[in-house]
């Protein structure tokens, strides 16, 4: 280290007592937005922020750079605690931090499980196969692809949805790039809106439920506004959309044994979640773990049920009992069978880089408003400004920042709005994703997918309709929700 670092970081180091005295007061935390600390927190943050950004170039996951980001500013925060002798005080504050990730990270993990079994039972390649065998027109394809994403997504991540709805558009339409290009617009769009109006349809949502400032019921007053955010871009697109219908695909898959069960059990998890925080007021998280249990023991009765010895698809296939194209749904030996029925399996194929990413951004962001940097822009936004007016910021801001990283740090805040101007922000950071290609997790998704036929610039030429469809919505959510306000 040179000479002048080593200096500066001895000033620094220095500071930290006589900042700790001259700024406590009992109880309250330190304001070190103007310390040099709080600067580096920030330079910190947003340096790794842009490394998770670039991640497709530089190979380097998104959870890498956001976890160390945490881990140091908390270190930072914590030296400055410990120095003034407040150390137990920088202690409980990361703990809420770490409190608020985990009843997210719970309520995801069962989420994921649950879609990871039902692709394992073919559920979402039945949907996509039955699509393609029905010899659809390009133009009815665009409007069920888009109303099945919006629908889907309310109880699917949009990232597993959009992808599979782009699944569908690449497999029936080959040859005609002009069409996949509008209608991956249009799934990026119909997901996101979809995932909105529903309490575990969106990491936004998600975070508003769990924090309590809208009540499960009161999110559905959404439907119609993310409807509208869907439909007026859609209604726009619909007359750019080639005529003419793509090749049929074949008869439908059967479901595989177990599959109908597992939905079932999904629906009734959601249930058990919902009536955890409704009636018993325990974190829906709770409930979603005693959803877990219900997939463990069914997981426990297939395996228990199933054929007393393996069989080869060709065996099957030649009794009738299954296509020869089809996969066997047994696996060949008696160990891939328990993994086969096993709940942790599921659960080990989580996206366990998206997880410890959003673990980064909220620790991250838990530091940075204990700092004081969540007064300083509550303030800008909610004080200086009109609540309407920061919302519809905010909206914009999602476009450029993870939805889920926006809504968090507007939840760390913790302005005083109306449960209209709530729900409001909760609309605007879940379809302002939707502006830009990079906005969303499905527009990420879909970029890898589609293979240069979708790109940032051909999202971007449709922004102009998309950002009407947004305005429209926050209209819409005035007229229909003004008791709200």
């Amino acid at each position: 280290m040179c000479v002048a670092a080593r200096r500066f970081v001895m000033l620094g180091l220095a500071t930290l007592p006589l900042v700790a005295n001259a700024q406590s007061i009992e109880g309250e935390p330190l304001d070190l937005s103007l310390h040099w600390i709080g600067f580096a927190s920030v330079g910190i943050f947003f340096l790794a922020y842009t490394f998770a950004m670039l991640e497709e170039s530089t190979m380097l996951r998104k959870s890498k750079p956001m976890v160390f980001a945490a881990s140091l500013i908390w270190v930072l925060i914590a030296s400055v605690y410990v120095s003034g002798g407040m150390g137990e005080q920088s202690g409980a504050a990361f703990r809420r931090s770490l409190e608020g990730y985990a009843e997210l990270f719970l309520f995801i993990l069962v989420s994921m499980t649950y879609l990871n079994a039902m692709e394992q039972r073919g559920v979402f390649d039945a949907l996509r196969i039955w699509l393609l065998s029905k010899g659809f027109g390009y133009r009815k394809l665009f409007w069920i692809t888009g109303i099945q994403s919006f629908f889907l997504s309310a109880v699917c991540n949009n990232l597993t949805t959009a992808l599979l709805m782009g699944a569908v558009v690449m497999a029936m339409a080959k040859d005609n790039r002009r069409f996949i290009t509008v209608a991956c617009v249009n799934i990026v769009v119909a997901t996101n809106a979809g995932g909105s109006f529903s309490p575990f349809g969106d990491i936004t949502t998600l975070l508003a439920w769990q924090k309590g400032v809208v009540p499960f019921l009161d999110f559905f007053s959404l439907f119609i506004p993310s409807f509208i955010n869907f439909a007026v871009p859609a209604a726009v697109m619909h007359f750019w959309i080639p005529r003419g219908a793509p090749a049929s695909a074949g008869r439908p898959v059967p479901l595989r044994r177990g599959a109908l069960g597992i939905i079932v059990l999904f629906a009734l998890t959601i249930l058990t979640a919902v009536s955890f925080e409704h009636f018993l007021q325990l974190p829906p998280a709770a409930g979603m773990l005693a959803g877990l249990s219900y997939l463990s023991f069914y997981f426990y009765f297939l395996y228990k049920t199933r054929h007393p010895g393996p069989r080869t698809r060709l065996a099957r296939a030649e009794q009738g009992e299954i296509d020869d194209q089809h996969v066997d749904d047994m696996p060949r030996d008696l160990g891939d069978t328990k993994q086969f029925f096993d709940v942790f399996h599921n659960v080990a194929l989580l996206e366990w880089d998206t997880l410890l990413f959003f673990y980064g951004v909220m620790v991250s962001v838990g530091g940075l408003n204990f700092i004081g940097y969540g007064a300083m822009a509550s303030k800008l936004l909610y004080t200086d400004l009109d609540p309407t007016v920061a919302n519809v910021l905010v909206g914009i801001a999602s476009a450029f920042v993870d939805n889920g990283t926006i809504m968090y740090a507007v939840l760390t805040m913790g302005p005083a709005l109306s449960q209209g101007q709530w729900l409001l922000v909760t609309l605007t950071a879940g379809v302002g994703g939707s502006l830009l290609a990079i906005g969303s997790a499905a527009g990420v998704g879909l970029l890898g997918q589609a293979k240069g036929a979708y790109t940032f610039s051909s999202h971007l030429r449709w922004a102009p309709v998309i950002a009407l469809g947004f305005i429209a919505s926050i209209l819409a959510h005035f007229v229909i929700n003004a008791r709200f306000f």
